[in-house]
């Protein structure tokens, strides 16, 4: 039997390379010269020819040329084998411990990830899964387990999600020679696998099904993977997601990086001012000398919705209620604790980033509009503050319409605060307001206690030193 580098190569015409996710390019080499055995063409596994249902079916067997081989020679012949190309030059000894990004909690996130990494490619077992933004070093920890594995004579195949799928869709071919099962079955049985960048490839019906067939048979057998995905979980199908996340402690979940690490800064940061100001202790329930018990109950149920939302945040979360009754101040107390939890966030003012992203339209603009689009869709909880506050232009009620329909349909943890009643806001906005009535993902707050700024003005002394103004 083939192996799955030689099926590779037969498929295309020549060799092909393709950009990963932030790790350099994965290539399909050529054959090297030299002898290789000839019953496994130098994977050192072959599978056993048997009628589907028997118990060896769809399983992978060491070759008999395993014990003949000097070590040397079994690695040459793994690094044949794992599509890695020119990125079997990294390593652990080569990465940075602190990793790719400058910021405190990014370099936090990535040494816990190394750490996992390092345990994972020393002792295959269960699923190493890596999330996080473009840039973030998920593609480069994969590319070192899966070297790591090389080294200690684990056969290990790396290969981009979208390049996989290119390949099943030319086995179809009736020039090939390869058949497509052959092709899938050596795909699904590798003892080590790496797929790089879940997510990123076309999402079809046909795509999504062969990515499950791969990934629940994986699953089943508990055979070990690397998989990467670019921005969280959530974005992914749903049937996929089940099999990736954590299940009794088989697959261990990592997030790299801040999603506006490498944005320009003050976009989508909580200032820090706000953080050490607007904080869950620092809420007051009673709402002011005027506020009534209605009132007052209001701003409790809020209150507590808001700390068990930053517990656990799942869901989209809206605080509705007269401008400045709190509604900012819960909302930026969710982001602190999140933020302490080193948990990635992206705040927005709703007027101010849609002036941002206008300006990335600008050709002196140091950010990209598709990066800092593709970050409000899939942040792992996005802070929209002020909606209805922004000026209504049909471009900007679209790009927002685009990012509540993802993040909706996604369910991605979302906090929203507005000036709008229920009704207010389903009339002047009504494909958003139609997200936002799904009650069984949005958890409505209404607050009806008064403007505390204005109480807080009204009792200053006036200039003159005398009782209060009003």
């Amino acid at each position: 039997m083939e192996s799955l580098g030689d099926i590779l190569r037969r498929i295309t015409a020549k060799n092909t390379s393709k950009t990963t996710n932030g790790a350099g390019a994965a290539y399909l080499d050529s054959q090297p010269e030299g002898p290789v055995c000839s019953i496994c063409n130098g994977t050192g596994w072959v599978s056993k020819r048997v009628p589907v249902g028997h118990p060896d079916f769809g399983q992978t067997f060491p070759c008999d040329c395993q014990g003949t081989q000097d070590p040397a020679t079994r690695i040459d012949s793994l690094l044949r084998y794992s599509n890695l190309g020119p990125l079997s030059r990294i390593s652990f000894a080569s990465t940075r411990p602190d990793g790719p990004l400058p910021d405190a909690a990014s370099s936090h996130l990535f040494q816990q990830a190394l750490e996992a990494s390092v345990r994972f490619a020393d002792k295959p077992s269960g699923w190493l899964v890596l999330t996080g933004p473009s840039g973030s070093g998920k593609t480069h920890l994969a590319v070192a387990v899966a070297n790591r594995c090389i080294e200690y004579g684990q056969t290990t195949f790396f290969i981009v999600v979208a390049d996989l799928l290119d390949h099943l869709r030319g086995a179809y071919s009736p020039d090939n020679p390869m058949s497509y099962d052959e092709l899938f079955d050596q795909v699904r049985n590798v003892p080590v696998l790496v797929l790089d960048d879940l997510g990123s490839h076309s999402t079809t019906p046909w795509a999504q099904e062969k990515l499950f067939q791969v990934i629940n048979h994986r699953f089943n057998l508990e055979l070990p993977t690397v998989i990467t995905v670019r921005g969280p979980l959530q974005q992914l199908d749903e049937s996929l997601r089940t099999r990736i996340e954590s299940v009794q402690d088989f697959s261990k979940v990592f997030q790299l990086g801040q999603y506006n690490t490498r944005l320009a800064r003050s976009i989508g940061d909580l200032p820090a001012e706000m953080q050490r100001r607007m904080t869950f202790a620092a809420f007051d329930t009673g709402g002011g000398s005027t506020a009534t018990r209605t009132d007052r109950e209001s701003l409790e149920r809020a209150k507590s919705a808001a700390e068990n939302f930053a517990a656990d945040p799942e869901g989209w979360l809206v605080f509705n209620g007269p401008r400045g009754s709190g509604k900012t101040h819960l909302a930026v107390a969710i982001a602190g604790e999140c933020l302490r939890r080193d948990r990635p966030v992206f705040y927005a003012f709703v007027p101010t980033l849609l002036d941002h992203l206008r300006a990335t339209f600008s050709p002196d603009s140091p950010i990209r509009y598709d990066e800092l689009f593709e970050q409000l869709k899939t942040v792992p909880l996005l802070i929209f503050d002020d909606l209805g506050a922004e000026t209504s232009t049909a471009w900007a009620e679209e790009k927002l319409y685009q990012i509540v329909v993802h993040r909706h349909e996604a369910r991605l943890p979302t906090v929203i605060t507005s000036a709008f009643s229920i009704d207010e806001l389903e009339e002047a906005k009504p494909r958003i307001g139609s997200r936002l009535m799904d009650m069984n993902v949005v958890n409505w707050q209404p607050i009806t206690a008064p403007n505390y700024r204005d109480q807080r003005r009204a009792r200053r002394p006036n200039r003159s030193g005398g009782a209060p103004d009003g």
